[in-house]
């Protein structure tokens, strides 16, 4: 074996620096773990803040360059590794889409593509910033998986499991503090919140589940029953979660990404092979990005906080049925 081979499959570097983070802590035990994991960013440090010094030669900075990013961990995957990459979401899904599409997924190679302030994460950055399309991408490439997690609680939890399963994987980075309590990961399954039925079902995912949460309080608080369902995997996606929830007299998909695209259009093409009509409103950017701003104030400029978004969903209820749900926000008292 080289000396260069040598250094890449040799142990983390026991060194005693400034604690980790809860996410590079959990990257650092699956490293001391599995002498083949490597850590991999486009110099996209911050989720990974002390890793470089732990991991030594297992922590590979290529610098702004999605491309190479990910054709690396390709290439270093076919020689046994298992790469962790880590770059700005609207550029690993859309700068380097064809090397994911080529190189990662038609060989089906377990590489774990992290993907940092996707949707609304990207806070005040304007859209060249804002991934609001990875979605689409991703799941659009047969046999990678993609995974939406809420908050820190979901990602950590999920990065062992993802990592093991050996198959290439689109994770959207959300590691914010948990405020909901979540059942185990289980690869492919919905989590059931809250279990309402014949009133409300909301299906969401990522950051936005919190938001959920509080309309879903905000609802029953006024009576109306609302099955919560934090659809955490997009692919493979739980058909069975969406089919159940789809008896609800309205079907919300709330989304940090384009209506198109994204869970709305997951969820209608899962309706429409089903055979199964509902009455669904779909929450999202509809068409456009959103102006930046500090997360509280683009959630409420949106419409997606969670009285705003309690309105707007029993807006719709107490419509006639025959009318149409839009994607506008009702005024909010």
């Amino acid at each position: 074996m080289s000396a260069h081979a040598s250094a890449l499959t040799s142990a983390p570097h026991a060194v005693t620096e400034a604690p980790l983070g809860r996410y590079a802590a959990t990257l650092l035990a699956l490293a001391e773990r599995d002498p083949e994991l490597l850590v991999m960013t486009a110099e996209n440090r911050a989720p990974l803040r002390g890793l470089a010094e732990r991991l030594g030669s297992r922590h590979i900075d290529v610098g702004i360059c999605e491309q190479t990013l990910v054709a690396a961990a390709a290439g270093l995957a076919l020689r046994g590794r298992r790469p962790v990459v880590h770059a700005l979401a609207a550029f690993l899904t859309m700068r380097a889409f064809e090397f994911i599409r080529t190189d990662v997924g038609l060989p089906g190679l377990p590489v774990v593509l992290v993907g940092y302030v996707p949707g609304l994460l990207s806070e005040a950055n304007g859209p060249t910033h804002q991934a609001l399309e990875d979605l689409a991408l991703m799941r659009g490439i047969p046999g990678l998986d993609v995974f939406c997690p809420a908050d820190e609680q979901e990602l950590c939890e999920a990065l062992p499991q993802i990592v093991a399963r050996g198959r290439p994987c689109y994770v959207r980075y959300c590691a914010r503090p948990g405020r909901t309590g979540h059942t185990p990961v289980l690869y492919g399954r919905a989590e059931l919140l809250t279990p309402g039925a014949h009133g409300v079902s909301i299906l969401t995912h990522g950051v936005l589940l919190h938001e959920a949460r509080r309309a879903a309080e905000l609802l029953e608080a006024r009576g109306v029953p609302v099955r919560l369902v934090n659809l955490r995997w997009i692919a493979p996606l739980d058909e069975a979660a969406v089919l159940q929830a789809a008896r609800a007299e309205v079907l919300v998909t709330l989304e940090d990404h384009f209506v198109a695209g994204g869970l709305y259009t997951l969820v209608a093409e899962t309706l429409l092979r089903a055979r199964v009509t509902c009455r669904v409103l779909p929450l999202g950017c509809d068409g456009r990005w959103f102006r930046p701003a500090l997360l509280p104030d683009v959630l409420a400029a949106e419409g997606l906080d969670g009285p705003r978004l309690a309105a707007r969903i029993f807006d719709v209820l107490t419509s006639p049925r025959s009318a149409r749900p839009g994607v506008q926000p009702c005024p909010i008292e």
